[in-house]
C-alpha cells in the first residue's frame, strides 16, 4: 500500500533551540469557547487509537486477522492504534462492522450517568417483535423477542446463541434435533449448525435471545420434543 500522506508521527524537538530573553511581562491569552471545542476534539481523536487497540485485544484478534476482516493494511491499523494515523470514516466504518459495535462506540465511550436504556421495539411484518436490550452491541448482543407462528426455515451463520423461554413454548431445530423448550428452560448452540426456532404451536412465544460472534460446540439443555 502506498504511503499515507495524512499519516502523522512524533515531531522531534531541537534541544539546542533557545528562546530570546525578554524582560516584558508575559500575559496569558484569553481562552474562548472555540479553543475549548478544539481541545475537546483533539482529546476525542487521541482516544480513538487506544480504544481500537483495547477492543481488538479484548476480542483476541491479531492485526493480521483484523486486516483480513476489514481490508485495511496491517501498517495502517498499527498507525491508527498508536495515534500516528488520523482516523477517518472510511477506516472506522469497516472497523465498527468487524467488531460489531456502533460507530460512536469507537469515537467516544458510552456516556455515563443514567444507566437506563431507552428501548425501541422493532415490529416485523410477520407479527413478531424484537427489543434490543444492549445499546452498544459488541461480543454479546441481547434481545427480548416475541415470536409469532411461522414456517420453519433452517439457517446457518458464524456465531453462538443462547435462548431462554419466558412465556409459551419454543420449538428449536438444530441439525437433526427437534426440541421443545418451556418457560424457565434454556438452550445454547453453535449457529454454524443449521437451526431454526419459533413457537411450538399456534400461540406466540416470548424469549430472551443472546447472540455472540464466536462459535463453539453445541450444548443443549432441554428434553426432546414430545417428552
Amino acid at each position: 500500500m502506498d504511503a499515507d500522506p495524512t499519516a502523522t508521527g512524533p515531531v522531534a524537538s531541537d534541544p539546542t533551540a533557545t528562546e530570546p530573553v525578554t524582560t516584558e511581562p508575559v500575559t496569558a491569552e484569553p481562552v474562548g469557547p472555540d479553543d475549548v471545542g478544539i481541545d475537546d476534539v483533539a482529546r476525542t481523536i487521541a482516544a480513538i487509537g487506544p480504544r481500537l487497540r483495547a477492543l481488538r485485544l479484548g476480542r483476541g484478534l491479531t492485526l493480521d486477522a483484523l486486516g483480513a476482516a476489514t481490508g485495511i493494511s496491517v501498517s495502517t491499523l498499527s498507525r491508527l492504534e498508536s495515534g500516528h494515523r488520523r482516523p477517518t470514516l472510511d477506516l472506522l466504518i469497516p472497523l465498527a462492522r468487524a467488531h460489531r459495535v456502533a460507530l460512536d462506540h469507537l469515537i467516544a465511550a458510552p456516556a455515563t450517568g443514567d444507566p437506563r436504556l431507552h428501548l425501541r421495539p422493532r415490529h416485523r411484518d410477520s407479527g413478531s417483535v424484537l427489543v434490543p436490550l444492549t445499546q452498544y452491541p459488541g461480543r454479546v448482543q441481547v434481545f427480548k423477542q416475541v415470536l409469532a407462528p411461522r414456517e420453519p426455515r433452517l439457517v446457518s451463520h458464524a456465531g453462538y446463541e443462547w435462548l431462554y423461554v419466558l412465556a409459551g413454548e419454543l420449538r428449536l431445530l438444530v441439525g437433526d434435533r427437534d426440541l421443545t423448550l418451556r418457560p424457565g428452560e434454556a438452550a445454547e448452540f453453535d449457529t454454524a449448525e443449521p437451526h431454526w426456532f419459533g413457537p411450538a404451536g399456534a400461540e406466540a412465544v416470548e424469549i430472551l435471545h443472546l447472540y455472540g460472534p464466536h462459535g463453539d460446540h453445541a450444548v443443549l439443555r432441554t428434553g426432546s420434543a414430545g417428552a
